[in-house]
């Protein structure tokens, strides 16, 4: 995996920078990142205002993120270009982490139902 200088400055992402970026695969106002986190993950993220607000600001002086509109004070943000390609990048790196994990360990993924993967199994 090669990455430019300007990707590899940001990499590895935090927890917390790494859901925020995956929840505004759609623009969301502060809130509703908190909400989307915590629900796709059931329960097991919960970003803090306090975190996320200060994420938020970081992430778009960074320009991986950018102000979507504002609508009755609560301001919506999108992803970039940028947020993107940085996005796609961790995503990568912790797919090839979680697969190395899987080889070292000697772990197979399960096998779908119905499926013997050529072992008998009678």
């Amino acid at each position: 995996m090669k990455e430019d200088k300007v990707t590899v400055r940001h990499l590895p992402l935090s927890e917390a920078t790494y859901c925020i970026l995956l929840a505004l695969a759609e623009p969301l106002h502060g809130y509703g990142i908190m909400q989307k986190v915590e629900a796709e993950s059931k329960g097991a993220v919960r970003i803090g205002p306090g975190t996320l607000y200060g994420a938020l600001t970081t992430l778009e002086k960074e320009k991986l993120i950018s102000l979507f509109d504002e609508v009755d004070r609560r301001k919506r943000y999108a992803l970039t270009e940028k947020g993107r390609g940085i996005l796609a990048t961790e995503r990568a790196r912790l797919r090839l982490l979680a697969d190395l994990g899987d080889t070292i360990l000697g772990h197979r993924p399960p096998l779908a139902k119905g499926k013997t993967g050529g072992v008998k199994t009678s």
